[in-house]
């Protein structure tokens, strides 16, 4: 039922669904381009309308009364951004003790340009050995979906290549806050 809800709702704003759902039980599933405070609830509607229950890390200081337990009911996870908390390590050991987990990250960690993407999605699912699975909200065309997942190599260089052609021509809500794929480590 939640799934024909959110299929109709994204059909009614006119938004259309590609791509399949992935055929992982765990994964990172990673959400670009991020410039806008609708991305947020597109991919909730995206999630329910493929039928994946998504976990999603966030800036702790939305997890605060009174929006907090909604929040953690629809699958958030709160961060606290500013401190050496081991995210990466808490995030590789869920992986581990969970047999379904799609955990969502934002690979800009924030919805202004950033000249480089956060890495911890990288290092998540290359230590917990899970592919990672691009999704998008292509505001251009007024698509969203899932592409082909990506194994990582070890090769930071060749697996990000990976996500630049994936994303090339992708449109956020606010074209100008686009910065360009690429981690620091590259």
């Amino acid at each position: 039922m939640k799934q024909r809800i959110a299929r109709w709702l994204l059909h009614l704003a006119g938004w259309q669904l590609e791509g399949s759902r992935p055929a992982f039980d765990r994964y990172v599933l990673i959400a670009a381009p991020h410039t806008s405070n609708w991305d947020f609830p597109l991919m909730l509607a995206f999630a329910a309308a493929f039928d994946i229950k998504v976990t999603w890390m966030a800036k702790h200081s939305l997890f605060f009364p009174p929006l907090g337990w909604l929040m953690r009911a629809l699958g958030g996870m709160p961060i606290i951004r500013h401190e050496n908390n081991k995210v990466v390590d808490s995030m590789v050991a869920a992986f581990h003790s969970m047999s379904r987990l799609v955990l969502v990250v934002p690979t800009e960690g924030t919805r202004e340009r950033t000249e480089y993407w956060k890495s911890g999605f990288y290092h998540i699912a290359r230590q917990a050995a899970v592919p990672i699975v691009p999704s998008f909200l292509d505001f251009g065309r007024k698509c969203g979906g899932f592409g082909p997942a990506l194994e990582t190599s070890g090769s930071v260089a060749d697996d990000m290549q990976y996500f630049r052609d994936f994303y090339a021509g992708m449109q956020g809500k606010f074209p100008d806050k686009v910065g360009p794929i690429r981690l620091r480590e590259e």
